[in-house]
């Protein structure tokens, strides 16, 4: 599987045979790891048509959708997991992506990256300017982040929403964070269910 760390901790989570959707799934890697290993039913949507095409020459079902237009075609609680991998902070209306997500799946796998994180904070302060570090490389104009959160931020929406947080995972580049996840973790994974 990709050296992605949100996608191993995805992998721990989804549970064999299970029923997975994938929302802007990219090529289609870890759709392809999920149904070879864990012997998933897996589906994805992904907005880009080069990328579709090369998820479906890996061999998995994958249209191609905007996410930011809902989950209309699927019917409700149609999934045991929705993921969301690093995609949150790029939709449009991230609430509402959410909302779908926990409608036609049991489950859904949300994990960000952390604009919380202590280097993203001290790059801002110390240049006066929008981030830019190795996580977030890109100049304010090109980046694909159009929404900005944080841990703090997502605990915040989980409650307000009264979502369940079955798991959450804070992680670096190397390891797991298990304290002052906010200021610390650069990558953020949540289990959650309504």
């Amino acid at each position: 599987m990709s050296a992605r760390r949100d996608y191993a901790i995805i992998g721990e989570i989804i549970e064999p045979g299970a029923k997975v959707l994938d929302l802007g799934c990219g090529e289609g890697e870890l759709l392809q790891w999920l149904a070879e290993n864990k012997g998933v039913d897996a589906r994805g949507v992904e907005i880009e048509g080069a990328k579709v095409q090369r998820a479906i020459a890996r061999g998995v079902s994958v249209y191609q959708g905007d996410i930011d237009q809902g989950l209309a075609d699927y019917p409700d609680q149609a999934f045991d997991y929705v993921i969301l991998s690093q995609t949150l902070q790029e939709t449009r209306h991230p609430l509402q992506a959410l909302r779908e997500m926990l409608r036609v799946g049991r489950r859904a796998i949300v994990a960000f990256p952390n604009f919380g994180h202590w280097q993203v904070r001290l790059s801002m302060l110390t240049s006066g300017r929008a981030p830019k570090t190795r996580l977030f490389p890109y100049e304010w104009h090109a980046s694909p982040n159009i929404h900005i959160l944080t841990i703090d931020d997502f605990e915040q929406l989980a409650r307000q929403e009264g979502l369940t947080v079955e798991r959450r995972y804070f992680l670096t580049s190397d390891r797991r964070v298990t304290s002052l996840a906010n200021l610390r973790a650069e990558v953020a994974v949540y289990l959650v269910r309504r």
